[in-house]
């Protein structure tokens, strides 16, 4: 009986052993993976590659339901060993909850279409503090965790009768103040705090304080355009009372840099009357103000912000669209970066050519000093540090939407 009891114990402790073997892996690839998609840096290096890393996020994502529920199957057995054991017991239901609250909120942010841009920006601010609490905390309990740092009064060893005894220092030899377990795991603790820690507070603080965010993101502008346009009177201050939440930089190339001596924009193709603008000529037309939501596909916005510019419809009007004509395509400042709008989309009243956010410059990090803005669709088609506007008889295909992304982008 009692080799019986000893063999389903085991047979349990292999269970739990091989769960927490696989909980790790998948905690590992999702940590992974979702850096990756995090810095918009891999954007320029991976290029479609990263669409492929977002879907392994996705169903790695998905797959970590399947140790949550097979813990659940184990978890009376569990309980019932750590009964009386506190920590561990706060241990199982912390690592429960980072793992659950991954999971739902990663299935607002897949499921964004479906869920609305308010509940997938909220999704990805929890996706994000889970994060950041929950990977320094796995860390630190594994590496706290490993064989080799257990005491050696902790260790266990075979008897002839199979049995396992702990063996215990020996009498009056003197104690440490501080275990090398105990100095190791504050060890760990420490290094963990210094490395993530300055991160965490600059992501809590962009967080709760948006607005000076964009503030630093523009005394950080590297163009030099000359002179500066003027905000109207409903941008400065800014109609919409100042944009809420905070812009994510994502790249394809590294960003440009202009000045006045390598800025033009352009309109052409199947135009009545091409036109050319310097930064001189194309700061003094008239402006308007709109007040619109920016929603990125990726899961976040930016409310209420203030964009002056000039509305596409009135620059399709100024140079006259020709009747074959099908499709409008516009091409970024960086030389890679291109997307569309059908004509009919292309003249909705709240598609602009921007120069003023907020009641200033879009800033380089933004897309500046000129970019297009498409509130009623996701942000890749607000194409960047736009330069040139094209008339085309033919549909284009444009930068992300060759790697996977809808050309049907409303949000």
């Amino acid at each position: 009986m009692q080799n019986w009891l000893a063999r389903v114990r085991r047979g349990y402790g292999k269970k739990l052993a091989s769960l927490h073997s696989w909980n790790g892996y998948i905690v590992v690839i999702l940590a992974l993976t979702g850096l990756v998609l995090f810095q918009g840096m891999w954007r320029g290096i991976l290029g479609e590659g990263r669409v492929i890393i977002r879907y392994i996020h996705i169903v790695v994502g998905i797959a970590s339901l399947l140790p949550v529920v097979y813990y659940l199957l184990l978890a009376s057995k569990h309980w019932k060993q750590l009964k009386g054991k506190i920590y561990q017991k706060a241990n199982v239901l912390i690592v429960l909850g980072l793992l659950v609250g991954w999971l739902l909120s990663g299935l607002l942010l897949w499921q964004f279409r479906a869920v609305g841009p308010r509940w997938s920006n909220n999704a990805l601010y929890v996706h994000d503090a889970l994060t950041w609490v929950g990977l320094p905390y796995i860390i630190y309990h594994s590496v706290t965790r490993l064989k080799w740092l257990k005491e050696p009064h902790r260790r266990t060893v075979k008897t002839d009768d199979e049995k396992r005894e702990i063996i215990h220092p020996a009498a009056g030899q003197p104690q440490a103040v501080m275990s090398r377990r105990a100095f190791i795991r504050v060890a760990v603790g420490a290094g963990i705090a210094v490395a993530v820690g300055p991160s965490f507070v600059k992501w809590l603080a962009s967080s709760l304080s948006p607005g000076e965010s964009i503030e630093k993101i523009v005394e950080s502008d590297a163009n030099n355009m000359v002179p500066l346009p003027q905000p109207l009177a409903a941008s400065s201050p800014p109609v919409g009372g100042g944009s809420k939440g905070t812009f994510r930089i994502y790249t394809v190339t590294e960003i440009p840099k202009f000045d006045n001596n390598n800025f033009s924009f352009i309109i052409d193709g199947l135009v009545e009357k091409p036109v050319k603008w310097n930064w001189e000529q194309f700061v003094a037309l008239k402006r308007e103000v709109q007040v619109s939501d920016f929603h990125c596909v990726t899961g976040w916005s930016v409310y209420n912000n203030t964009w002056e510019g000039i509305k596409l419809k009135d620059f399709l009007k100024l140079v006259g669209v020709k009747p074959n004509a099908k499709t409008v395509k516009f091409y970024s400042g960086d030389g890679v970066y291109t997307d569309s709008l059908t004509l009919e989309q292309a003249n909705m009243d709240d598609v602009m050519v921007a120069v003023l956010h907020d009641g200033k410059i879009i800033p380089s990090d933004l897309g500046g000093p000129v970019r297009l803005i498409v509130p009623k669709m996701y942000t890749y088609k607000s194409v960047k540090w736009l330069n040139r506007i094209e008339l085309i008889d033919t549909d284009h295909i444009g930068y992300w939407e060759e790697r996977g992304y809808d050309n049907d982008a409303w949000v």
